[in-house]
This record gives C-alpha cells, sequence and structure tokens, in this order.
C-alpha cells in the first residue's frame, strides 16, 4: 500500500504544460552550452554593464580559456577556484573547466583570507581565478594549499570604452562603479593574466570524457551555518537535472528570447542554477550585475526588460519600497522566484502593490543543487508554503528521530527528499555523507516541515535550531512571526540559550522600529497573549542589525554562540 506521499498528490496542481517527470540526458554540463551555440549562435548570451556577448563568442572564450588551463597542467578531476563576481570572465572560467572535466569550486569574493584558505585547502585547488580587488586575499590565503597557479582579471576589461560609457551612468555613480571594479596588483605579483591567456591560445580544447553520474562539476560550499562549511559534491548529472526541473516548471519558457536578470551571484548555487545553467540550457540571455545596486538593477530592467527574476526577499522588499520600480517593468517581468531564505507575505503583498508584480517561493538546499520544490506559476501559490515538489522530485516526513519512520499528513516531522538533483555527498567527510544521504538515495534536509494533504510543504524549522525548553519543541520560526506582528518591531531572531534545570531558555534578538522602542517587558507580555508559557522569550535583547549571511539570511548559529556554556 503506497503512502499519501508514494501517490504524489501534489502533481494535479501543477500547472498546465508541466510534465510529472523529466528526461534526463547523460551529457555533461557543458553540452547545454554547446546546444544553445549551435542552435542561437547570433544571440546574446551574456549582457554586462552595456556590453554583449553572443553563444558562439561565449563558446569560443571558452575553448580558448580550456586550452590555457590545459597549458598550465589543469586535467580531469583537479579542483579549480573561481573567486569572481557576476560577470563575463566568470561563465567562461565556469564553462572552461568543466571542458577539461575538471572541476569548479565556486567562492564568495568577500571571504576573508582564513574563510578563503580553509576553502582552498580542504578542496585541494591547484588554479584559482581572481578578479583583482580579491586578489590580496589569495595572496594572505595561499600558503598551505595546493595553488600552483593564479589567474587574473579586472572587471572593466569586459565594459565597453570604460570611461566613455561610465560617464553615461550619474557621474557620482560611475566614479564609485569605477572604483569598486578594479584596484591596481603589484607589478611583482606572480600572477597571469586573464586576457593574456585567451589572446596567446589559438586551438579549442575538445569536450573531455565525462560519466555525468559519477564526475563532478561543482564542489560547492555550502553556507557553514552549523560550523565549517562542506564541499556538496554536485555532479554533471545533478546540475543539468535540476535546470531541466527547474525550466520545466515554467511551460512559458521561450527558448532563444527570454532575459535572466542575474543580481543573485553566480558563486552561490541558487545563482548558478536559477541565473546560469537554466537560461543557457534555453537559449536566453544572462543580464550579469556585478553586486547589488538598486539603480543598477532598475537601469537593466528598464533596458533589458527581463523576463525570469530570481531573487532573495530583501531584494524584492527594496524593489516594492522603490518608487521608480513600477515604472522600471519591475511588475511586467513574467516569472519572479524567491529562495534561500524565507519569503513573508507582507513582501509578497509589498512587491505586488509596489511593482503590480507577482513574487513565488521556492525552496532547495545547496546540496539538492539546489531547488526541490516551488510553488505553481499558474495564480495556484500558496505564499505561506514553499510549494510542491518539482518534477521527478519525490518528498515524504518522517520522525526527526527515526528517518525510517514515516509520518502521517499534516504532522510535523523532517523533510525527506530524493531526485536527479540529490548531490553525490560531501567532500572527503564519509562519515557525514552516511548520516544525511541514505544507500537509496533519500536526503536528509535537516529541515522540518509538514505536508497538506493536497500536497503542498510549509516549512517550519531548522531540526538543528529547534528549542527545547522542559521537554517541549519550541519552533523559533513561530516566536519571530508573533514578535514581528508587533508593530514596534522590525525584524527578530530567535534562539535557544543553556537554562540549567529547564534545558534551554527561548531568547529574542530585536530590531525595534525607529523611534519608537518597546520594553522587554511589554513584548514578553504580547507574546504571552500568543504563546503558551514555555513558548515566551525568557528575556528579549535589543539590537541595531543582526548578523546575516552573504544573502541576507540571517545566522541564528551566530547568536547560539554567543551564549554557549564554557
Amino acid at each position: 500500500m503506497p503512502t499519501p506521499y508514494e501517490e504524489r498528490p501534489w502533481l494535479r496542481f501543477y500547472a498546465e504544460g508541466v510534465p510529472a517527470d523529466v528526461e534526463v540526458p547523460d551529457v555533461p554540463l557543458t553540452r547545454l552550452l554547446d546546444a544553445s551555440a549551435d542552435r542561437f549562435a547570433g544571440r546574446r548570451a551574456l549582457e554586462f554593464l552595456g556590453r554583449s556577448m553572443t553563444y558562439a563568442r561565449l563558446r569560443d572564450a571558452v575553448d580558448r580559456f580550456a586550452t590555457a588551463l590545459a597549458g598550465l597542467g589543469v586535467r580531469k578531476g583537479d579542483r579549480v577556484a573561481v573567486i569572481l563576481p557576476n560577470c563575463p570572465q566568470e561563465v567562461i572560467a565556469f564553462y572552461a573547466v568543466l571542458r577539461l572535466g575538471a572541476v569548479v569550486v565556486p567562492t564568495n569574493p568577500l571571504y576573508t583570507s582564513s574563510e578563503l584558505r580553509h576553502q582552498l585547502a580542504d578542496s585541494g585547488s591547484r588554479v584559482v581565478v581572481v578578479f583583482d580587488k580579491a586578489y590580496e586575499t589569495v595572496h594572505e590565503a595561499r600558503p598551505g594549499t595546493m595553488v600552483e597557479h593564479v589567474i587574473v582579471t579586472s572587471l572593466p576589461d569586459y565594459l565597453p570604452f570604460v570611461k566613455r560609457e561610465l560617464l553615461k551612468l550619474p557621474l557620482a555613480r560611475a566614479r564609485r562603479l569605477a572604483d569598486e571594479l578594479s584596484t591596481e596588483v603589484p607589478a611583482d605579483a606572480p600572477v597571469l593574466w586573464f586576457d593574456d591567456l585567451l589572446k596567446e591560445t589559438a586551438e579549442p580544447h575538445p569536450q573531455a570524457m565525462v560519466d555525468p553520474f559519477r564526475d563532478l562539476a561543482v564542489l560547492q560550499y555550502t553556507g557553514g551555518t552549523t560550523g565549517r562549511p562542506k564541499g556538496a559534491m554536485l555532479t554533471h548529472r545533478n546540475l543539468v537535472a535540476n535546470a531541466l526541473q527547474t525550466t520545466a516548471w515554467d511551460p512559458a519558457i521561450r527558448p532563444g528570447q527570454d532575459v535572466t536578470l542575474a543580481v543573485v551571484p553566480l558563486f552561490h548555487v541558487f545563482g548558478l542554477t536559477f541565473c546560469l545553467t537554466c537560461t543557457i540550457l534555453i537559449g536566453g540571455t544572462v543580464v550579469l550585475i556585478p553586486r547589488f545596486d538598486l539603480q543598477l538593477v532598475l537601469d537593466a530592467m528598464h533596458k533589458h526588460r527581463p523576463t525570469l527574476f530570481p531573487g532573495v526577499p530583501p531584494l524584492f522588499q527594496q524593489l516594492a519600497a522603490a518608487p521608480e520600480a513600477k515604472k522600471a517593468g519591475a511588475g511586467a517581468i513574467r516569472t519572479c522566484v524567491s529562495g534561500a531564505m524565507r519569503l513573508a507575505r507582507t513582501t509578497v503583498d509589498a512587491f505586488k502593490a509596489g511593482t503590480g508584480g507577482q513574487v513565488v517561493q521556492g525552496y532547495g538546499m545547496t546540496e539538492t543543487s539546489p531547488v526541490v520544490m516551488a510553488n505553481p506559476l499558474d495564480g495556484n501559490a500558496r505564499h505561506v508554503s514553499v510549494g510542491t515538489p518539482l518534477p521527478s522530485t519525490e518528498a515524504r516526513i518522517v520522525d526527526e528521530n527515526d528517518p525510517f519512520r514515516v509520518l502521517p499528513v499534516g504532522y510535523p516531522g523532517e523533510l525527506l527528499v530524493r531526485g536527479p538533483q540529490v548531490f553525490a555527498g560531501y567532500w572527503n567527510q564519509p562519515a557525514e555523507t552516511a548520516e544525511t544521504l541514505s544507500p537509496d538515495g533519500w536526503f536528509r534536509t535537516g529541515d522540518i516541515a509538514m505536508m497538506s494533504p493536497d500536497g503542498y510543504f510549509t516549512l517550519i524549522d531548522r531540526k538543528r535550531d529547534v528549542i527545547i525548553v522542559d521537554g517541549f519543541n519550541v519552533y523559533p520560526s513561530e516566536v519571530e512571526a508573533v514578535l514581528q506582528a508587533h508593530p514596534a518591531v522590525e525584524e527578530a531572531a530567535v534562539v535557544g540559550v543553556p537554562e540549567p534545570g529547564h534545558g534551554e531558555a527561548v531568547a529574542a534578538y530585536v530590531i525595534p522600529k525607529q523611534p519608537h522602542r518597546p520594553g522587554q517587558d511589554e513584548l514578553r507580555a504580547y507574546c504571552a497573549q500568543h504563546l503558551v508559557a514555555y513558548k515566551v522569550p525568557a528575556f528579549v535583547e535589543f539590537r541595531p542589525s543582526l548578523p546575516r549571511n552573504m544573502l541576507g539570511k540571517v545566522l541564528r548559529r551566530v547568536l547560539r554562540e554567543e551564549n554557549a556554556l564554557p
């Protein structure tokens, strides 16, 4: 007798034209680029601050850079760290590494030297491709790693007639942008230059033989919310599958015509799949924004009229509050998908009110390439939910202490998922891999969720964030929602702190709305009206800001560590 999860009740809510399953071809990830370059050779593949690159030119640059990397000794299976913001060089380097059968290690350019050293050393990266602004950090991080070559590029190299074009922008912003895009690298620095390697290379490198099921395409490090980041091993099949699943979710996709606004960084797996591989698959145009700047985003919307816009809640909130957003065409974007953190209903409503547009929520993880679920795009979105599983994706809820005990529908438990997008395990961490990935492919997400009878999933909290007070479970998001409903609270984060005799106590960290600051007792009393006594915060601390990751997600781990027992 199949369980309700195995019956996949969510299929009847799929938008018309969305298949129950997708067929994943046994091809390397570069095949998506090659197919689009064959079909749409003269179509714009990339747009970068006024400069365009066609699919034919992109493939040529990829092939030549692959030859240059091979000349440096890069071979199949080698790891190459790519430390770049959204720019053409990042896309070229990404596909060039894959052309050799080597493995891309996408890295945040804002990392400190110690964070970068860990990632370079752990991955065993032999080559680093970095933009000049982050070179000094690479130089400091290099000792103790296996790095043999550092390739440096400058973002203005891919701007058209740099000075003339920048001066078309408001002067103050032009100066700031030019200043932020580059910096001087010491003349005697032991580096190679990206542009020189491209110019010196003639013959393109052929595609290396790749086993899509076994060979890694990307070693994507997790955000480190539970400590030191781990390398999630994503195969070629994982990433090809997720690109196919994600594009299948939008039956209005127009091959060769769609335009994606890439504000989410490509070094993050959300940006990698939604902005890059999905768009390349359909022969669309990727509009690369090197960093979030509201005016740059509005200018890009006005000029390029994007049809696809992956983003994060703070970005949609800022657009909702921008008077120019509607005029720039934000409301005309066909598909706006929010990921990486919880999307509040207030943000959905504000975006619609401010721009006339609609944004829906999706869900995924680094380990799932990343997309697992999304709300339907045909008006059946439920904004308290993360939606339904994508095609070819299974999901079920199990006892958080016993992954073999499947729970009835409507009961909260740990979310397990299975599908072709689920990763191959953690790099050099077999024990952690065995704990989270079963031999038959089920991945333990660590998220507490529940499924409605009709197949929509709602996230409750991270398993590790659940607070235990006198043996009772307290979900931080529930307490945060109550606090944020108070008219004087801008934002709140809730964690558990050690409490002798009770296990843990509930601690709340609150950003008050200015200029009104509520008292601690006022907020506790307010919580007591809406929550059972053990869920009421034992103390409330007011702060001007909360610790966040690069996408703006609050890091509860950092708050917990402040109160850890010695």
